[in-house]
């Protein structure tokens, strides 16, 4: 055993037993970190704006602080851009972490001296977690990839600025940075498909031990490490046995990535945002992502099913039932104030608090009413491949297909880019669509009442998902393919590939 692995053990140690002082009084944890927030930021624009002076309580908080997304605050983070201070959280940011998705184009959202932490060890803490529920340490003597975006950063209002995976490239620690891969330079390049090449070059022949990234950017790789070498990923890397991913549920890509390494590998699973470090999986085996109270993030879960009323009830950690599908609300030390994340989770542990992400709540179809979620279309679809094992899944949305004719039917559209196609492509189709009556009973009221008739399966050529991520100026880095949509955007920019 290596230096790095041995001494990983007794920190692991004291990392677990540190975060378990927190575990036993959840609430009062969530409620000293409000009352810290809000009195550091009690003297910023929209502290004095929002009377943070007399905030004591949630409640508090809540009747004078409403749930806001990225658009509602974009007047506050446009002055920080500029390089105004004491906007949002005392003084300037650090950094500005850029990041794509929203009706008026890029996100800047704050990485403060106070939020830094909570991105940089939010990944550590996780590894360590593994390390004390395991006794596994050799992964730490390899070494380690991490698929991110460019570290290279612009200045925007005087704030060094650029993708989150970039800016936490430049934190990691010196002794993880002396067996992390890619170099510099690689990192740097721009187009992800001359990245993955380069990535390749480098990584092939050596010890690699840890691999991590966002799921569909992860097979990518691993895909051209076969197409290079001819050989499973498994056999390329005989050492590998650690996969971290995050960004996106692992689970529909789980079958593919251990079909090309070819051997079982252990993996954990993240759920970091440029908007700060939610949770880890701390316990192999156990899908739940433990929930950090403790990290400069205020938590408040909205339940789903009434997010879009005018004013929803915002529950704190202490109010949460298990199995209820809720959206997250931030609150931290980055100046994000009552932030609606976008995601959707479900409680499936509190003692401690574990998660799984569920979808996010605008990335859902309901078109007729049916609230179908990410979640749903997911196991559908698992449990069609368990019917039809032959088939292999790369990637896949879902979106409405409502017809001109009124006399016509409307249905749900899947289109699937397979690896292997199923050997009846329509059964294939009926088995998605009877398990996802089974999973959501809106959805099963309405093919009952012929409202809906079966959905339509489209099957796309080999690459479609990445033609178009490439054709919109998303292919690799952070970028995901959303599940679902109300909208056919998605589905027409595939279907015209």
């Amino acid at each position: 055993m290596g230096l790095k692995a041995a001494l990983s053990r007794p920190l692991a140690a004291y990392t677990v037993h540190r975060y378990r002082q927190w575990q036993r009084h959840p609430a009062a944890t969530q409620l000293h970190l409000l009352r810290e927030l809000t009195r550091t930021a009690a003297g910023t624009a929209f502290g004095r704006a929002h009377d943070f002076g007399t905030i004591q309580t949630p409640a508090d908080f809540a009747a004078r602080v409403p749930v806001r997304d990225y658009e509602a605050l974009k007047p506050y983070f446009d002055r920080v851009k500029a390089g105004e201070p004491n906007v949002l959280w005392p003084g300037r940011p650090l950094y500005l972490a850029k990041t794509s998705g929203t009706t008026s184009g890029a996100k800047y959202i704050p990485i403060t001296r106070a939020s830094i932490g909570n991105h940089i060890n939010g990944a550590k803490d996780a590894l360590l977690h593994y390390v004390a529920a395991t006794g596994k340490a050799r992964f730490l003597d390899g070494r380690l990839i991490f698929l991110s975006g460019s570290p290279e950063l612009e200045r925007v209002g005087g704030i060094p600025t650029g993708r989150l995976s970039g800016i936490v490239n430049h934190h990691v620690p010196a002794y993880l940075r002396r067996s992390q891969l890619p170099g510099y330079a690689t990192n740097c390049i721009e187009d992800w498909e001359t990245k993955l090449d380069a990535i390749v070059s480098e990584t092939l022949g050596q010890k690699m031990t840890l691999i991590s990234g966002i799921p569909p950017w992860v097979q990518m790789y691993f895909d051209h490490l076969t197409a290079r070498t001819g050989r499973l990923v498994g056999e390329i890397f005989p050492a590998f046995d650690l996969f971290v991913s995050g960004g996106v549920s692992m689970e529909p890509y789980r079958a593919r990535l251990l079909e090309s390494i070819g051997r079982p590998v252990d993996s954990i699973e993240l759920f970091p945002a440029s908007e700060g470090f939610m949770a880890f999986q701390d316990q192999p085996g156990n899908p739940g992502l433990l929930l950090r109270l403790d990290s400069g993030i205020f938590f408040e879960f909205i339940p789903a099913e009434r997010f879009f009323e005018e004013n929803p009830p915002r529950l704190t950690i202490a109010e949460v039932e298990l199995g209820r599908q809720y959206a997250v609300v931030l609150t931290s030390n980055a100046g994000l104030w009552g932030y609606s994340l976008g995601d959707t989770v479900r409680f499936v542990d509190l003692q401690p608090h574990r998660v799984v992400v569920t979808g996010r709540i605008k990335h859902f179809l309901s078109a007729f009413g049916e609230h179908v979620i990410g979640e749903e279309v997911e196991a559908a679809l698992r449990e069609a491949v368990r019917q039809y094992p032959e088939a292999e899944v790369t990637e896949f949305t879902v979106a409405p297909l409502v017809s001109e004719d009124k006399s016509q039917p409307s249905r749900h559209e899947w289109l699937i880019e397979f690896a292997q196609a199923p050997y009846d492509l329509a059964s294939f189709g009926a088995a998605l669509d009877a398990s996802l009556r089974q999973r959501n009973a809106y959805y099963d009221d309405l093919r009952q009442g012929s409202i809906l008739v079966p959905l339509v399966l489209r099957a796309l050529p080999a690459g479609a998902f990445q033609r178009y991520m490439k054709s919109v100026g998303k292919l690799g880095g952070q970028n995901k393919v959303p599940r679902l949509g109300n909208d056919r955007e998605l589905a027409e920019g595939l279907l015209r590939m």
